[in-house]
């Protein structure tokens, strides 16, 4: 069937959109107001972009009756956040973390979560995960009249002692951080359970 996006409503073009582009990783997004106040909260339109320099992007949708949420206008008047990945256990404490609660809220103290000064950057880290990366922002793009993309530099990344199997090659133990990732609908996740692996190609020459 072919579905003309431009043609759709906005719920069901959202809908088609995350139900079919799963799963998705889930960026767990700490910043920091002008006003020095903490925020977090996840994000399932993330991904990595690349590694020279390492790049992350954050699609970030307007709230509906206050503009910018506070990720947004925090990153885009201070110009710096923080990237957590979700472990499972920690499902329960990010999920409380997404709450629509009024601007200037800490829901870091929400979700009764601890926090860790990070090195380069303001906002705080959240205490717990195994994966943060600290970031700075190199681009905003407003990719519509409720949206904005948020393009940033890594720079610096911590990852749990725990996982890292040889520091000096990068080599992460990914199984065993049991992170999360958004699936369909509404409250529904996924962990990494059945893998598989295949051989890439060799070069045609």
């Amino acid at each position: 069937m072919l579905f003309d996006m431009g043609q759709l409503p906005a719920d069901i073009r959202y809908k088609i959109l995350t139900a079919t582009v799963t799963p998705r990783p889930i960026a767990w997004v700490t910043t920091r107001s002008r006003d020095g106040i903490a925020n977090a909260a996840p994000f399932s339109f993330f991904n990595v972009l690349g590694h020279e320099p390492p790049t992350v992007v954050l699609g970030l949708l307007r709230h509906p009756q206050r503009g910018l949420k506070d990720t947004a206008q925090n990153i885009v008047e201070m110009g710096e956040f923080a990237v957590h990945l979700v472990p499972h256990q920690m499902a329960e404490a990010m999920n409380a973390t997404a709450v629509d609660a009024p601007s200037g809220i800490d829901e870091i103290e929400i979700a009764g979560l601890e926090t860790l000064p990070a090195q380069m950057i303001s906002p705080p880290l959240i205490k717990g995960c195994p994966v943060a990366f600290e970031c700075r922002s190199l681009s905003v793009h407003e990719t519509g009249p409720r949206q904005i993309a948020v393009i940033g530099e890594i720079v610096c990344a911590h990852v749990a002692e725990q996982f890292v199997i040889d520091a000096r090659r990068g080599h992460i133990d990914t199984v065993n951080l049991d992170l999360i990732a958004r699936m369909h609908g509404s409250g529904w996740y996924a962990r990494p359970r059945e893998l598989f692996q295949l051989v890439r190609p060799a070069p045609i020459e």
